[in-house]
């Protein structure tokens, strides 16, 4: 795919970034050459290959799912400002 000044020109445009006359051609070309290895990319095969979240196959340890700590509450709310009937009581935000 071969872009022209006018193209680089607005993706700079769209990046926000100020590129001078003279690297119009440069930055074509670079350009030019992304695309075209990008378009050769989609012409690979990956019929039956799995999508990857990682290049490393392993999956993370996984601990059980269960309560290790708590069960009071009273000297949970020790501390707190102020509490009633078991929970923190903050507030009011919401007029």
């Amino acid at each position: 795919m071969s872009l022209d000044k006018a193209t680089v020109r607005a993706i700079a445009e769209l990046a926000r970034i100020e590129v001078k006359d003279e690297e119009l051609d440069h930055l074509a070309g670079e350009l030019s050459n992304i695309l075209t290895f990008v378009e050769q990319l989609s012409e690979v095969n990956t019929d039956g290959v799995m999508p990857m979240t990682s290049v490393a196959d392993i999956t993370a340890p996984l601990r059980a799912d269960v309560v290790t700590d708590g069960g009071y509450p009273e000297k949970v709310l020790a501390n707190a400002p102020e509490a009633a009937e078991g929970f923190f009581t903050v507030p009011k935000v919401v007029e």
